[in-house]
């Protein structure tokens, strides 16, 4: 099929190449404009142009689609038989939607009618989900709203990053995405409405990422730590200097012992040892530390961190 391809991160290119080596004719690629990225301030493409740009295919980056004429009436020139979208970030308008004979078909890193929205990965990791997956789905003018056509789910491992999943739904998602052109190919692709029991998963925020250690228990911290990985890192101050914590674990019953832990307050150093690391009462619960990153420092094993950086016993992480 001739396809019109619209994505931006590396979660999109991944679609791309399937959808690329599945031999499509890719005869449009459209992607956020380029953007100034790192400590120079460099503008520099996204995932998609460079592998658009590789492969030497037709490339569009209009600031916006909604009321863009000119960008429309070039997609209508190009007659594709569907357009994918991924990861593009940006509403498509119904002129678009009404462009392709297939239908815009958009693949999304949840089981929906959960997690619709742009943060799908980063929420499930943030909410301490035990399972996730990737729906394609016909797009219609709603976020995330559209008919389902495949899905697949996979459990999110204990201690799993936002990056490590996101890595891994991104594979699945470019397979199903295939799949998913073979059937409508085919004429044999499903098509589900989804239920009225949504939920949504709006963009982070970066106020978010300081911990609360009076309203969030020890499984609650290590969630957003790992949630947070490797977007922002979850933060706290000592001594009114910021740490982030990269890496955490909640403590087994047998892996410390301290008596009398009720009056001290959350966020009270009670184990500093440069061999165990540091452990840190919670509401509920006590957090062990695994990676830190000091402020103006690179993130490092907490136990490499505290021979140069030492932590007191009953200092208080605020």
């Amino acid at each position: 099929m001739k396809i019109v391809f619209m994505g931006t991160p590396d979660f999109a290119e991944e679609s791309l190449k399937a959808t690329y080596e599945a031999g499509h004719e890719i005869i449009g690629i459209v992607t956020n404009p380029d953007r100034p990225k790192g400590r120079g301030m460099k503008m520099l493409p996204s995932p998609v142009k460079e592998f658009a740009m590789e492969k030497n295919l037709k490339i569009f980056q209009p600031e916006k689609v909604n009321n863009n004429e000119e960008f429309i009436n070039e997609l209508k020139a190009l007659n594709p038989d569907v357009i994918c979208v991924v990861a593009y970030g940006k509403l498509l308008p119904k002129e678009i939607l009404d462009i392709p004979p297939y239908g815009c078909i958009n693949v999304h890193a949840s089981l929906l009618p959960k997690y619709r929205g742009a943060a799908p990965v980063q929420w499930a990791v943030l909410n301490g989900d035990k399972t996730t997956g990737v729906t394609t789905m016909y797009m219609d003018i709603g976020m995330d709203t559209g008919d389902m056509i495949l899905k697949q789910e996979v459990e999110i491992g204990e201690d799993e990053t936002t990056g490590e999943l996101w890595d891994r739904l991104k594979e699945i998602g470019g397979k199903l995405l295939v799949e998913t052109l073979k059937q409508i190919e085919k004429g044999t692709a499903p098509r589900e409405k989804q239920g009225e029991d949504f939920t949504v998963a709006p963009m982070l925020s970066k106020d978010m990422a300081k911990i609360d250690w009076n309203k969030k228990t020890a499984e609650e911290i290590k969630n957003l730590v790992r949630g947070l990985n490797p977007i922002m890192g979850a933060y706290t101050f000592l001594n009114d200097k910021k740490i982030k914590f990269w890496k955490v674990a909640v403590a087994g019953k047998n892996e410390i012992y301290a008596e009398n832990m009720d009056f001290l307050r959350n966020g009270t150093v009670i184990v500093s040892d440069p061999r165990d690391g540091i452990f840190i009462k919670c509401k509920d619960g006590i957090l062990k530390v695994l990676e830190i990153q000091g402020e103006n420092a690179k993130r490092m094993k907490i136990q490499d961190y505290l021979r140069g950086n030492p932590i007191e016993e009953f200092e208080v992480f605020e």
